[in-house]
């Protein structure tokens, strides 16, 4: 989750939160709290604290091997290695290239998932060494989701140095596909082949922030191609032009009006085309994502948007009088929506167990890997990892360091209270 590419948009927390009555809130929030007491779960979140530097050297050695969308191999091999190191079983790659282990408890459900993404939107090539400065580190991935991939590995350290036992199963995951054209077919391996109909709850842990996002964002990503004869730019001078019905196009979906709420957006992210600036092209493309947390909403974006795509052909053939220019398009991402409602246990429990460390959880909406399990009514939920970055999705993407233990054991809490 997170902003930009993935459009985090941080709630009304507080007028959603009053909707909930005393009674619901404070009742997950003193099982949490008495939780946290436990000899064995004090002896835990007493670890994630002092290992904390630990914790900041994985984020580290976890960012600086190359995870470029479809090439998250060499990452994954560190997160193997780490899951075997710290005792899991059963630790395996699954077909797609997700990395899963296993953590046992008295019985088998409530069986939880805690993933979190190995990949990242940098193409090959990106330098990506990690700076330090004082309490911050620089370097292209190092939220998103270096320190989700790190505090899910600190969680299996925390909890395997304290010898605790839960009453459900753990699986940790290490998924692959979450960003951008990966459609996040990590996740949905695992919901569709992998652990199918084995999962009973789902926590994606992705990027900063101190939030839970119960509302999961659903988009639709198309690349559209324009194409026609092409020709020289003088002597075929007249001829319909890919590259100007993709401008026609594009200026039309610029002046659509959509909805404040249910939030909802379209982006014309990349654009290509043609071989020379005195020929004229004979494919133009683009690749366009739209979003809304609302199906019907996102529905009537994508009819929309693809009226605009078909004018910008017809315009450019009847500006010219003769056709030329046809235009394709291919659905190359798809995410559901989903969400569930703020008063649920889920929801609850992250909630209490923010307070429970010490942390100010704010309601979100996201695209994250829970996404799948929202849209099939799974119990599922997105959480940052409570400390602060910057520059998400940029090469300059910085991490802020103080207090970050914090995030760590709010994930370790609520791993350990979703596993009961």
């Amino acid at each position: 989750m997170k902003p930009g590419s993935l459009a985090r948009v941080v709630l009304a927390a507080a007028s959603i939160l009053v909707q909930l009555s005393v009674s619901t809130v404070a009742q997950p929030a003193a099982s949490i709290d008495r939780l946290a007491q436990e000899p064995a779960v004090k002896s835990a979140l007493a670890t994630a604290r002092a290992s904390e530097q630990q914790t900041l050297d994985d984020q580290i050695r976890f960012c600086e091997v190359p995870a470029p969308p479809f090439m998250e191999s060499a990452r994954a091999e560190l997160l193997r290695k780490a899951f075997a190191g710290l005792g899991l079983e059963r630790v395996r790659v699954d077909r797609v290239g997700n990395v899963l282990g296993d953590r046992p408890g008295a019985s088998l459900h409530p069986h939880l998932v805690v993933a979190a993404h190995l990949d990242t939107v940098f193409p090959e090539g990106t330098d990506v060494h990690v700076r330090r400065r004082g309490t911050m580190l620089y370097g292209p991935g190092i939220v998103d989701n270096c320190r989700g991939l790190a505090v899910l590995v600190a969680i299996v350290r925390a909890m395997g140095e304290a010898h605790l036992q839960t009453p459900g199963t753990l699986t940790f995951a290490a998924t692959v596909g979450e960003e951008g054209l990966g459609d996040l077919r990590g996740v949905k391996a695992l919901f569709a082949e992998t652990l199918k109909d084995q999962i009973d709850r789902f926590v994606a842990i992705d990027s900063d922030g101190a939030n839970v996002t119960p509302r999961a964002i659903g988009s639709l990503r198309y690349r559209v191609t324009f194409t026609g004869p092409g020709g020289h730019s003088f002597a075929n001078f007249g001829v319909p032009n890919p590259a100007n019905a993709l401008g026609r196009a594009i200026a039309k979906i610029a002046d659509l009006q959509v909805p404040g709420d249910p939030r909802t957006t379209f982006n014309v992210g990349r654009i290509g085309g043609g071989t020379a600036v005195n020929a004229i092209p004979a494919e133009a493309w683009m690749e366009i994502d739209l979003r809304s947390s609302d199906s019907r909403a996102l529905k009537a974006l994508d009819a929309r948007v693809q009226s605009a795509i078909d004018a910008g052909a017809v315009d450019e053939n009847r500006r010219w009088g003769r056709q030329g220019v046809s235009v394709s398009r291919t659905l190359v991402g798809e995410r559901p929506a989903g969400q569930i409602p703020v008063d649920a246990p889920i929801v609850q429990a992250a909630f209490a167990a923010g307070r429970a460390v010490g942390l100010n959880v704010v309601l979100a909406e996201g695209s994250t890997d829970a996404n799948i399990p929202l849209s099939m009514n799974i119990p599922a939920i997105a959480i940052g990892t409570g400390a602060t970055g910057s520059g998400v999705h940029t090469e300059s993407e910085s991490f802020d360091t103080t207090d970050a233990w914090k995030g760590t054991q709010n994930a370790l809490l609520l791993t350990i209270a979703l596993a009961r």
